[in-house]
């Protein structure tokens, strides 16, 4: 789903910003685009819908990879996922052409999606946004070069989400501190879920990344 007509997307989106939104565990393309009214009003948002369907008991959900140990899935899923947006944003090129800058944001399982995409192609992006996500264990292609790189990361989050284990959380903290210019932040009672005070940091953070991206 986008935040502008499909017919705009000729006009529109080659030499905008773009910020690619991925849904979490069980939801749809049709959640998070209702945050593009709050974000920078020049960016193009396109909300993707995740490749697996979520099984029952959830309806209509989906999913960007199996959640196998809670916190900790296979990364052979997340890394196939990961490609196929990587696919997908190369088929938007081609289609329309380049928008002037990229930035991620997804939320639980699309929060590591924006990660695990940092991780597989820095380059592409201007910065990731990850509310109430975590890093995925193991090595991914772009590691060795992140620790020079250091892309600018958003992490939101309650220190008292309880859906993220404490494992994944940890894991997701060692791994920023030394792969990323983070900015953290907690908010109380948010649970596993998204805040009014998160959504306006986002948008500073977005003014600050990828619309300066944008004008480079």
């Amino acid at each position: 789903m986008w935040s502008i007509p499909r017919d705009e997307l000729a006009t529109r989106l080659p030499g905008s910003p773009l910020l690619v939104i991925m849904h979490g565990y069980g939801s749809h393309e049709a959640d998070l685009i209702s945050l593009a009214p709050y974000l920078p009003g020049t960016i193009v948002c396109a909300s993707l819908r995740a490749p697996l369907i979520a099984p029952a008991p959830i309806q209509n959900g989906f999913a960007w990879f199996q959640i196998g140990e809670p916190g900790n899935p296979e990364p052979a899923g997340v890394d196939a996922a990961a490609r196929g947006v990587l696919a997908w944003l190369d088929g938007l090129e081609t289609a329309y052409g380049a928008p002037a800058a990229v930035s991620i944001l997804g939320f639980s399982q699309g929060g590591a999606m924006a990660l695990q995409l940092v991780r597989h192609a820095p380059e592409r992006f201007a910065s990731s946004v990850n509310l109430s996500g975590f890093v995925i264990s193991g090595d991914a292609p772009a590691d060795t070069a992140l620790e020079t790189l250091r892309p600018r990361v958003f992490w939101g989050r309650d220190e008292r989400d309880p859906v993220i284990p404490p494992s994944a959380v940890a894991r997701t903290a060692t791994w920023l501190e030394t792969h990323a210019e983070v900015d953290a932040r907690l908010y109380p009672g948010a649970g596993h879920g998204i805040v009014g005070d998160e959504i306006t940091a986002v948008r500073e953070f977005l003014d600050q990344t990828l619309l300066v991206a944008a004008e480079v």
